[in-house]
């Protein structure tokens, strides 16, 4: 598999023969407000530059988003990618929603999918504390499988909780990719994975390799690719790539 990290939580996935697109946020620097309620309101989003041509990752046979916040399916994305595009949300109400923005090859993955022999399995995520879940909703994480490839867990946006070890324990996966970068509001704490919701991954699957995404493109997001890294010195098999960048597994 090759894993390219776009921007924020957005990949580029070729896997099994197929290139998927994941959670796709499209817009120029700065081209929305910053979050709500949140730290640096000085810093409009995103952050950071999309390092490619929007236009070339539109040609995916397929675009999966774990949940509809504009940081994972934007409206830069909406005009980009075809309205035939076969895209995948995570349960009813969101394939709903995208359908009204005119897609029209919209599925849910909320009960697993297959393309291509490529099993494509629905894990769940906790985007921050139980009490922050009233107002962030529901989130999803994607676990793809396939003869030939190694096993790869997209966790989503979701902190560290019981879920996520149990879904690692159960499926063993080989490779992880974590949404870290810490998100917060003013109030009610990270939403997203800090450095030590990261190390507990780690420790819980010490044999996978770990990737980690979602960091420097936000207003919110607190956690520096450099601070992570300190943090996870001396593990080889834990990687932080930059935007633009591409990992083979």
């Amino acid at each position: 598999m090759k894993i390219k990290l776009i921007r924020n939580a957005t990949l580029q996935l070729n896997y099994g023969g197929r290139t998927f697109l994941i959670d796709p946020f499209l817009a120029p620097q700065g081209a929305m407000p910053p979050f709500p309620n949140t730290p640096n309101q000085n810093l409009r989003n995103p952050t950071a530059p999309l390092p490619v041509d929007p236009e070339h990752l539109a040609e995916a046979d397929a675009v999966f988003i774990t949940h509809l916040h504009p940081d994972h399916f934007d409206e830069d994305a909406k005009a980009v990618l075809s309205k035939e595009t076969a895209l995948y949300a995570q349960n009813e109400e969101d394939v709903e929603a995208v359908q009204k923005a005119g897609f029209t090859h919209v599925h849910s993955f909320q009960n697993g999918v297959d393309i291509d022999g490529i099993r494509i399995t629905r894990t769940p995520g906790r985007h921050g504390s139980e009490e922050m879940t009233a107002m962030t909703g529901k989130v999803s994480g994607l676990l793809f499988e396939a003869e030939g490839e190694k096993s790869l867990y997209i966790a989503g946006d979701t902190v560290w909780y019981e879920e996520i070890e149990q879904t690692l324990a159960s499926f063993r996966p080989e490779v992880i990719v974590v949404n870290a970068g810490a998100a917060q509001f003013l109030e009610g704490g990270p939403i997203t994975m800090t450095k030590e919701d990261v190390k507990a991954v780690s420790e819980a699957a010490p044999e996978s390799e770990m990737v980690a995404v979602h960091m420097e493109s936000l207003n919110h997001c607190l956690l520096t690719r450099d601070e992570l890294k300190s943090y996870m010195s001396g593990s080889p098999t834990f990687h932080v790539p930059e935007d633009g960048e591409t990992l083979t597994f």
